[in-house]
């Protein structure tokens, strides 16, 4: 899918004087910075609507070619306090800390210390990717916001933004080998670009909170940006331009297409504006999905095997060595089917939705197994487990399947929504059912 994004500027706004600020004297409203001062103006102008606690601001970004994405940046304004007329928020001076495990040092500038790293990976970063990728500690992988230096930049190097996502952060700063720049880390609650632009926490606000906070226009000559394209839904652009003063250039979508990008002078080929999905992309999701997944089948698969003992044809341990086991199995096969095999298969399962891609493949998944199981389809109660099975495993592996819809070119916000709103239903439905026979053929068997 082509995700190059083409901006239409909205109206300018017109701001109101600013002597005219709720509770701020003319006096007072010359100590702020151009920066803070723009904030402010942004509260007071005439063109936004203020509720009780916030104004919104909305944007329209547009993809070029196939596809359009329209979004809507909600901007939290700070409250003006009646004594100052710099809020509060743009006073925070918080800077990143000087001993995390990752800076190398420190360098002195205008706006205060500034830790610096370096574009090497240490065994310990690549130990944590690691961790992180099966979900050890995802929850906490992050750095802390605020600016960084890789290598030796100064007051003209280029300023890269990203993500508090320790995993985003290291993939950049590797791809910026040999090359002296800033890294402005913006606060996303450790999530990646793309989902915090979704999420609206890589976004205006604090892209602009975040320039003041850091000194950055006191640090750099220039006044520019470099985002990554996939933050763009979360950024308005024009906005960020009129109060900070930086303009914002977006990058190519894959941090390995940056030194290129640089080189011809900041401007991306068509290539770089490609947002693809290949196989070992898809690969490396596995893990963490695989590993949530397995914490609910290790207190399920206990109870399926004690419930497989129920039997009146048998001892219990019997029934529970055969029915038991093999419910454990087909619950297991339904996992793999759809944390493990549909992301590797997703390009050439059948539909668009993923919960029809999960489904059909956890069909095929339940009809090889209970082909290799055996069944006897003179008996009734073989065959209603039988249907158990052919409803569970397809309804499992298609509610797992959805969960790559976040991390994939294939869908778009409107139509996953879509999707869920259809799915969830039917794939209850499929669970209680089966549930509901496969305990029933325990019982009459």
């Amino acid at each position: 899918m082509n995700k190059g994004h083409n901006y239409s500027r909205s109206e300018n706004h017109g701001y109101e004087p600013q002597s005219k600020l709720r509770g701020i004297e003319p006096s007072a409203a010359r100590d702020c910075s151009p920066l803070e001062c723009g904030i402010i103006r942004l509260a007071s102008s005439n063109v936004l609507r203020r509720s009780s606690s916030s104004l919104i601001t909305t944007s329209q970004s547009r993809c070029a070619a196939h596809t359009e994405l329209e979004f809507h940046n909600k901007i939290q304004l700070p409250v003006i306090d009646e004594h100052s007329c710099c809020p509060a928020v743009v006073r925070d001076n918080v800077r990143p800390r000087l001993d995390q495990l990752f800076v190398c040092g420190s360098i002195a500038t205008k706006a205060g210390l500034v830790p610096q790293v370096s574009a090497e990976l240490f065994w310990l970063d690549i130990w944590e990717n690691f961790k992180a990728r099966w979900g050890i500690g995802r929850m906490e992988y992050k750095v802390d916001p605020g600016l960084y230096a890789l290598g030796s930049p100064d007051n003209a190097s280029p300023v890269f933004v990203t993500a508090n996502y320790k995993m985003s952060f290291d993939y950049l700063r590797r791809e910026l080998r040999g090359i002296n720049a800033w890294i402005l880390v913006l606060d996303t609650r450790g999530i990646n670009v793309w989902c915090a632009a979704g999420k609206e926490t890589f976004g205006t606000e604090e892209l602009i909170k975040r320039i003041s906070s850091s000194g950055l226009p006191e640090i750099v000559s220039h006044r520019k940006l470099i985002l990554p394209q996939l933050g763009a839904p979360g950024v308005a652009s024009h906005t960020v331009k009129n109060i900070s003063g930086f303009k914002v250039f977006y990058g190519p979508i894959k941090a390995a297409d940056i030194p290129a990008y640089l080189d011809s002078g900041w401007k991306a080929t068509n290539d770089m504006r490609i947002m693809s999905f290949p196989l070992k992309e898809r690969a490396v999701l596995i893990p963490i999905e695989l590993v949530a997944a397995m914490k609910p089948f290790a207190l399920i698969a206990p109870v399926l095997f004690l419930l497989g003992g129920v039997s009146g044809l048998s001892w219990f341990w019997v029934s529970a060595a055969s029915e038991g086991l093999f419910a454990v199995t087909a619950l297991l096969s339904a996992i793999l089917a759809g944390a493990v095999f549909h992301p590797l298969l997703l390009p050439y399962l059948p539909g668009r939705a993923f919960s029809l891609k999960g489904f059909s493949l956890g069909f095929a998944v339940a009809v090889v197994l209970l082909c290799w199981r055996g069944i006897n389809w003179q008996s009734g109660t073989a065959m209603i487990g039988a249907l158990a099975w052919l409803l569970l495993i397809p309804a499992v592996a298609g509610y797992l399947a959805m969960n790559f819809t976040g991390s994939s070119t294939y869908t778009s916000l409107s139509g996953v929504k879509k999707e869920m709103r259809w799915a969830l239903p039917v794939q209850v439905a499929a669970v209680s059912f089966g549930v509901a026979l496969w305990i029933g053929s325990r019982l009459i068997a």
